[in-house]
């Protein structure tokens, strides 16, 4: 048996094509969706991703702002800037690149942004909203997780889901959108004293540490649907994610691959929640 991949970059653009879509509808309107991106430092990965943010925008339709500050700028200065940024009539969401210079609280920062331009999710009413089942942004990993799953036409009623972590950004939001989906539900982390013995049980797996071979043939059941989230590089260098790909796929049902698997859904989810906050702000006004 080998698992079927489930494409992200495939689906990635038939997103982004819906996106255009309602981005010009928006702007017949007389709304241009938009999305202000702020850098603080020099971190070179942090880099990669925000250009890669605002070069998806600009491709989709959407208007974007890319503000780059130098690492000495206070927290004080960029408090400031967010609360611009939440005045600004054009600017539909507020993304800050996270890690920050570690003299920046960084959660400070998120509950800074106005609950209403907060499209990478992590807010604590995005948060409340995703655990109560009231509408608010979801975070754009897990989010694009559940995009993968619906993509294949995968009922997650009655099933059994394992996570694997249970970080802010990944592991609790997207145990609790496998819950909303009526999934039974299981979180293993650092501490969970018989990781195979959960992931053989399960119908689902979510591997989301950023470890590479956590997961492996022999801890997946056979037909199970396999979402690796984890992004690492191999000996070689090549960038590999969580899952023992080669081993796994031979098991799995579905797989999806790394690259080229949740990574381009990520960024995908975050101009989905873009326009969603342009269409709601345009309802509003």
């Amino acid at each position: 048996m080998t698992a079927q991949l489930i494409d992200g970059n495939a689906l990635s653009r038939q997103l982004r094509t819906e996106v255009s879509q309602r981005a010009a509808a928006l702007k017949a309107r007389g709304v241009t969706p938009g999305l202000a991106v702020v850098l603080v430092g020099d971190n070179p990965a942090s880099q990669v991703y925000v250009r890669n943010k605002v070069k998806a925008c600009e491709d989709s339709g959407l208007h974007s702002v890319l503000e780059k500050y130098e690492a000495s700028m206070t927290e004080a200065e960029l408090l400031a800037r967010v609360e611009a940024l939440n005045d600004d009539p054009a600017i539909h969401g507020i993304l800050v690149q996270l890690p920050l210079p570690a003299h920046i609280d960084a959660q400070k920062v998120i509950e800074a942004i106005s609950p209403a331009k907060d499209v990478d999710g992590f807010h604590i009413a995005s948060a409340g909203a995703l655990m109560t089942g009231m509408p608010g942004f979801w975070p754009c990993t897990p989010y694009g997780c559940m995009k993968m799953l619906e993509s294949i036409g995968y009922d997650l009623r009655g099933k059994h889901a394992v996570v694997i972590g249970r970080s802010n950004i990944v592991g609790k939001p997207m145990a609790l959108m496998l819950l909303g989906q009526n999934a039974t539900v299981t979180i293993c982390h650092s501490a969970t004293r018989d990781l195979k013995a959960q992931t053989l049980q399960a119908d689902v797996i979510v591997a989301a540490v950023g470890k590479r071979n956590v997961l492996t043939a022999d801890m997946v059941k056979p037909g199970a649907v396999v979402i690796d989230v984890g992004m690492n590089r191999n000996d070689e260098g090549k960038l590999c994610g969580d899952v023992d790909f080669e081993g796994v796929k031979q098991v799995a049902g579905w797989i999806t691959p790394v690259p080229g698997g949740v990574g381009p859904m990520t960024i995908t989810m975050l101009l989905v929640n873009t326009m969603e906050a342009a269409e709601r702000a345009a309802g509003a006004a």
